[in-house]
């Protein structure tokens, strides 16, 4: 199989999904960073109970947050994104590609088919399943796109 097809079969799941850091809409911007910094995630899941809510992103932080000049004890309800674009569990990968593109989105959460957020598919794991799946393809690509080579290398 090709890439396109393999993009299209193989679903999310198949890529590794790290379990979602979720926070509840009551906790204050100060802890959300904190526990986001502790685990090195770039977002923060906003559940309340098991359904998902929002969205916090490290750019929400500068545009919403810093910007403003935020008190740092607010709650961060008013500064997710709110009703976050989401996968399901068996959407293949090339959705997940292509939703993150069109909306210019890092990290996509996944959801079950009851909308339990089970995962996040970030830039970085769409880069790692190619580079698993196409090693010679993604190692052998010029640094600069479009780049040939003018005369051969070597001897």
């Amino acid at each position: 199989m090709g890439l396109r097809e393999n993009l299209c079969y193989d679903n999310v799941t198949q890529l590794p999904l790290e379990e979602p850091l979720i926070v509840a809409p009551e906790t204050s911007v100060r802890r959300t960073v904190q526990v986001m910094r502790s685990v090195r995630a770039g977002y923060a899941l906003i559940c309340r109970g098991r359904r998902l809510v929002g969205i916090f992103t490290d750019r929400d932080l500068i545009k919403r947050i810093l910007v403003r000049r935020v008190d740092p004890a607010s709650p961060i309800e008013p500064y997710m994104t709110p009703e976050p674009v989401t996968i399901r569990c068996g959407d293949p990968i090339a959705s997940a590609i292509r939703i993150m593109f069109q909306g210019h989105y890092r990290h996509l959460p996944v959801v079950s088919e009851d909308d339990v957020p089970v995962g996040i598919v970030s830039a970085k794991h769409i880069v790692a399943y190619l580079v698993d799946h196409y090693p010679s393809t993604v190692y052998n690509l010029p640094p600069r796109p479009g780049q040939v080579q003018s005369t051969r290398e070597g001897a």
